[in-house]
This record gives C-alpha cells, structure tokens and sequence, in this order.
C-alpha cells in the first residue's frame, strides 16, 4: 500500500513519529486504515522547500479508523534520523553529523572482482555501502558512485571502519571513510552540498530515495 504523508511543517514530524516504538501515525482519512501486517510505502513531503522521503514498514496497530501505526525497521534507521536532525535545526550545517539518506548506485573492488550496490547514506566524511560480503575493517577500497545530475560518477578511495553482516540486527554493509586531500576533500564537500540541495528540494529520482 502506498500513502502521501505531507508535513506542514518540520515540527509536524513530532507529532506523527513516536521514537519509543519507531511508529509512524500514518492518516487514512476517508478511506479506513489497512488491516494489521500491510506493507506500507510512505511518501513524506515536508512542507515547501523540506526533504522529500520515502518510508516503509507494516501496520502493527490502529488509532482509531482512520490512522494507521506503521512499524519501520532497521533499514528506515537513517532516513528517520536526517529527519530528528532536519526537524531539530543546525544539523544540515554540521557536515561530519549530516548524513544523506540516499541510495545511489556504487561500484568498489570486493574480495571476489568488481562489485555492484548501493549506497544507504553518505556524507562528506564517508559512506554506508549495502553488502552482504563487507570487505574486513581497516581493508582499503576504491569506490565509483553516481551522483544524480553529475556527468561523471564520484571516485573515492576509503577504509572500511565497521561492517555488519547478515546475522545482525541491521542491515548488512560496512561503513567506509573517505581519504581525500584537501583539494579531493573540497570537491567532496561541494558534490554533497549540491546532493542535500536537490534533496531537500525534492528534486532527486524515486530509485534514490527507496
């Protein structure tokens, strides 16, 4: 099932997302809430000029008839955090905190060749690469990752800080940190700019926001 939450304002986001139990009070209204355990697509719209993001999860409970409580899982994690920072203010202007939720697609050299994912955030100090075989923590890998209206894809060299596999209860990458020098690092910190730009203005394809 697929809803349009659209937020006033930033403060809304208070109001319909509960960090105790990471729910999302999703209005249904005329229609009736989805049953218990419908899989839900959210299209978050905040106010004029605010992030657009796209949620999901499952209903687990009801307000009411018409609001539906929607569950999101480990891998909503960093879109609902950009959002607390986004709503708190200051965090977009601190750019080792800010943290993109975006998926863009990313080539890096695995232990076996060339491999093809995507991203799950990324700053100006590193990226979150989606993988099932993370590379071993410290090992160093050369990254190509698409940047929506950039003609030619970023090529980054980083080392693996942490990795999380399938049997943890998160989703399975590994956290990379950028080694760039000054002028590289420059560079850098203008392509994010630019990407939390088309972001916020909700310019960026759908495929980068699922």
């Amino acid at each position: 099932m697929r809803v349009e939450l659209r937020l006033g304002s930033p403060s809304e986001w208070i109001r319909v997302f509960d960090p105790r139990d990471g729910t999302l009070a999703v209005n249904a209204a005329p229609a009736t809430a989805p049953p218990m355990g419908t899989a839900v697509r959210v299209d978050l719209i905040c106010g004029d000029g605010g992030p657009r993001v796209i949620l999901r999860g499952q209903v687990i409970g009801h307000r009411g008839t018409d609001v539906a409580l929607v569950g999101l899982g480990p891998t909503e994690r960093e879109k609902v955090n950009y959002m607390n920072g986004f709503v708190r203010g200051g965090l977009l202007n601190l750019r080792a905190s800010r943290r993109l939720p975006v998926r863009l697609a990313v080539t890096y050299g695995g232990l076996k060749g060339a491999v093809s994912t995507h991203t799950r955030d990324i700053n100006d100090q590193g990226v979150f690469v989606l993988t099932e075989e993370p590379l071993p923590e410290d090992a160093e890998v050369h990254l190509i990752i698409a940047i929506p209206g950039r003609a030619e894809p970023l090529s980054v060299v980083g080392r693996v800080t942490h990795t999380v596999v399938p049997e943890d209860d998160d989703v399975a990458g590994m956290g990379i940190v950028f080694r760039t020098s000054a002028a590289d690092a420059a560079e850098l910190a203008r392509t994010i700019d630019a990407l939390e730009q088309a972001f916020l203005t909700g310019t960026l394809p759908d495929d980068t926001l699922a």
